[in-house]
């Protein structure tokens, strides 16, 4: 037909096949598809490749990124911890003024914090490596008692209670009379990690309303406070007629503060013309926690059994808590281990009775390989059937605690299987 194109079959000649002209067509749908845009999978794979080397990219970056942050967060810790004591070589001063009335004004109170709170004190940050020093320290404080602790000593003897470095001046223009708590060294231990949290209060006596206090210095036996306190106008002629009180305190924060010792200067005896610099040993605190008796008691130590037998035989000269001048006295055993009470013990109570004889024993079971960290605390209490039980006095008994219950615990490891009897003055 006109208009068509006809295909003719080839011609087939003997031997050979012989083509006829082949008129082309419109071209295949396969040609196209080898010819034109790439296929649905190429591309898939083209964006699949090319997002994960974009977060791989990413993620690359977000790494060296945190690195460097990692970085500057621990070169500003190791600076930190690099000192400890970070007020010291700063001094701080604090004022009291003393108008004309009489009364002492704290100016220098802390923002949103009453000066009775005890709980909300200013502290130290805490670091782990300044605690390990400390504790170390401590330690070597603690298990070298000097020679002075001999076989003849007990614990009813005075213990070191370490000195205190202040200084004092009066500025006769600005009628002020200053006092700056430099430093204190070796403090004994309070707490059960055998170490303390001491600070300082400031009275002028016999004014003991107003008080004036440093800072605390967390787990330091040795620590610096370097602080200045101002009472101002207060007339030279008034000022020596006062005693400049200084006592230093364990800082507790569950409970009442420990005293550690005192210190007194009459200020008629200093040349408060110029500033005077003193080193003065600590003494017992005359507020009681000097007198509060004495306890007798042995340790035994049984390796083989992995345990030790506490013995309370009797107590003297208790400090009276009843109205009637007397106390009902019996004596709690705690077992602790790493600052956590494991085992809790106690005597019976001895009605009326200052002088009482227990003969109790109690046996705990302690592997050797706490030992060191075992910690033991003999408290004796005053019952009381109308409201809660006094505290009479403690003893701290471990490797860690003052020197006369540290040879105390060094004679029992060294005598095994043998009762090792001593006596102990009772602390707050």
């Amino acid at each position: 037909m006109p208009g068509m194109r006809s295909h003719q079959p080839p011609v087939v000649q003997w031997g050979r096949v012989v083509a006829l002209p082949c008129v082309p067509s419109d071209p295949l749908p396969i040609c196209a598809h080898a010819t034109g845009a790439p296929s649905r999978d190429v591309v898939l794979v083209s964006a699949i490749i090319t997002v994960s080397l974009s977060v791989t990219i990413i993620l690359c970056g977000i790494c060296q990124w945190c690195q460097r942050r990692l970085g500057k967060r621990y070169k500003t810790s190791l600076e930190t911890v690099g000192t400890p004591d970070s007020s010291r070589g700063r001094s701080e001063k604090k004022t009291i003024k003393l108008p004309a009335g009489g009364k002492a004004v704290n100016t220098a109170p802390v923002p949103g914090q009453t000066q009775q709170d005890e709980s909300d004190r200013k502290t130290e940050p805490r670091s782990s490596v300044s605690d390990l020093v400390n504790s170390l320290t401590s330690e070597m404080l603690m298990l070298s008692p000097g020679s002075e602790d001999d076989e003849g000593h007990d614990g009813s003897n005075r213990e070191n209670l370490g000195r205190i470095q202040f200084s004092v001046g009066y500025n006769f223009q600005e009628s002020t009379l200053t006092v700056k708590i430099m430093k204190a060294q070796e403090l004994p231990a309070k707490d059960f990690s055998g170490t303390s949290d001491p600070f300082v209060k400031i009275y002028l006596l016999p004014d003991k309303k107003h008080k004036l206090e440093t800072k605390v210095k967390r787990k330091n036996l040795n620590p610096h406070w370097n602080e200045t306190f101002l009472f101002e106008g207060f007339p030279y002629e008034k000022v020596v007629q006062r005693v400049l009180y200084l006592q230093v305190l364990d800082y507790d924060r569950f409970s009442r503060n420990d005293p550690i010792g005192e210190v007194s200067i009459p200020l008629n005896k200093v040349d408060l013309t110029q500033m005077q610099t003193f080193w003065k040993d600590l003494k017992p605190c005359s507020d009681g926690s000097g007198s509060r008796g004495e306890l007798l008691l042995s340790l035994c130590y049984n390796p083989s059994a992995n345990s030790i037998v506490v013995n309370i035989i009797k107590a003297r000269n208790l400090k009276a808590m009843d109205i009637g001048g007397t106390s009902d006295p019996y004596v709690k055993v705690w077992l602790m281990y790493k600052d956590k009470r494991v085992e809790k013990k106690k005597t019976v109570v001895m009605k009326r009775c200052l002088n009482p004889v227990f003969n109790e024993s109690f046996s705990f079971d302690i592997p050797t390989e706490r030992l060191r960290e075992t910690t033991i605390v003999i408290t004796v209490m005053d019952k009381d059937r109308l409201s809660r039980n006094d505290v009479i006095g403690k003893i701290y008994l471990s490797w860690k605690s003052g020197p006369g219950e540290v040879k105390h615990w060094k004679d029992m490891i060294a005598r095994p299987r043998q009762a090792v009897a001593q006596w102990h003055q009772l602390k707050a």
